[in-house]
């Protein structure tokens, strides 16, 4: 059985907005950012927290558009969030700890210490390099936030243990 591919696949046009080979797809945020999407009822956040589990056993994945590739980004960084919270953390520490997370310095494509620079394509300039550093930034916030109230649905005290369970695996043996 193969690994699920991003819905927003089909979605992909000539006039889509794609950086380098990543897409930047409409969030449904509360942060700010250059996605906008609010009238959105399924976006690409919720598609990575719903697949997370699923893709995160295989090894392989075959890349079908610029959108697997924001997909296997949120997979990578939902697997950072969950080795950075630890069994006994409540829902405050956990957004302390994730929000410190998310606004951390990273590297996006082109970057020399970016992990995944075989897989994605940098930016041709300097503004599109701004833009998706801007996009990422608000990806990985508003990301962090949603996998939060995920954790957190049935115990404010305690993570839920199935999701903590997938912290020791690497979707594609890579990591952020």
């Amino acid at each position: 059985m193969p690994a699920y591919n991003s819905t927003f696949l089909a979605e992909e046009t000539p006039q889509s907005r794609v950086i380098g080979n990543m897409a930047i797809l409409p969030i449904r945020s509360q942060y700010k950012g250059p996605s906008f999407g609010q009238t959105l009822d399924y976006d690409i956040i919720d598609e990575v927290i719903d697949l997370f589990r699923a893709n995160t056993f295989f090894k392989n994945f075959e890349i079908k558009g610029a959108a697997d590739r924001t997909l296997i980004y949120g997979i990578l960084f939902v697997s950072q969030c969950l080795n950075s919270i630890n069994l006994s953390s409540s829902k405050n520490d956990a957004i302390r700890t994730l929000t410190n997370l998310a606004l951390d310095n990273f590297d996006i494509p082109g970057d020399v210490g970016f992990p995944l620079n075989s897989l994605y394509q940098a930016p041709r300039e300097k503004s599109e390099s701004t833009l998706l550093r801007q996009y990422i930034q608000q990806f990985r916030q508003e990301l962090a936030m949603r996998l939060i109230e995920r954790l957190y649905q049935d115990d404010i005290s305690k993570p839920s243990k199935f999701w903590l369970a997938f912290n020791r695996k690497k979707f594609m043996n890579k990591s952020l």
